[in-house]
């Protein structure tokens, strides 16, 4: 299995930022099998910049579930699954940062569609979920949104698994390391 996951937050992964939005598909391979999605509320304001980025304001999350109230949702549903995302190291590190703020460990094997798309489809001059969408004329309907983004880079993904003649993708549908 495989989940797809984008998220996004108030900030960089430094600091206290936090996040105020997750999307997270699941996939077997062959189709999503199981989706969640929600705004969080970070117990803090969000940066005008990022609220012109996202379109997500203040206010739309202030009713929005914690972190902690949706942990359980993250945690099960990326269980037994690769964590897949674009830039796949600011996504799993702000997942693991809210779960040690939990004084939870979260540990899962990690897969980066910027790198497997540098190595499956070579030749392009960004990599930017974005442009890649664009030159590979894959819809992306809410950019800087989190189920925006993560459907996008779903379509993304299954280009990479039918594109993967190296067998760089996993094809194991369960990592062995999880807890």
């Amino acid at each position: 299995m495989y989940c797809i996951v984008d998220i996004e937050t108030t900030g960089g992964i430094k600091g206290p930022t936090r996040i105020i939005e997750v999307a997270i598909y699941k996939h077997d391979g062959q189709q999503v099998v199981d989706e969640f999605h929600s705004l969080v509320n970070p117990l803090t304001n969000i940066p005008p910049f990022i609220s012109r980025l996202t379109g997500i304001e203040d206010k739309m999350v202030q009713d929005a579930p914690l972190f902690a109230e949706i942990a359980d949702s993250v945690r099960s549903i990326t269980k037994d699954a690769w964590f897949v995302a674009h830039n796949v190291q600011f996504d799993y590190n702000f997942i693991k940062k809210e779960f040690l703020w939990l004084d939870e460990h979260y540990h899962r094997e990690q897969l980066c569609t910027i790198r497997l798309s540098r190595r499956l489809l070579p030749g392009y001059k960004s990599y930017s979920l974005g442009n890649l969408c664009q030159s590979l004329d894959i819809v992306l309907n809410g950019r800087h949104r989190a189920a925006g983004d993560a459907a996008a880079t779903v379509t993304l993904f299954e280009m990479l698994l039918r594109h993967d003649d190296q067998s760089l993708i996993p094809k194991n549908t369960e990592p062995t390391l999880f807890q």
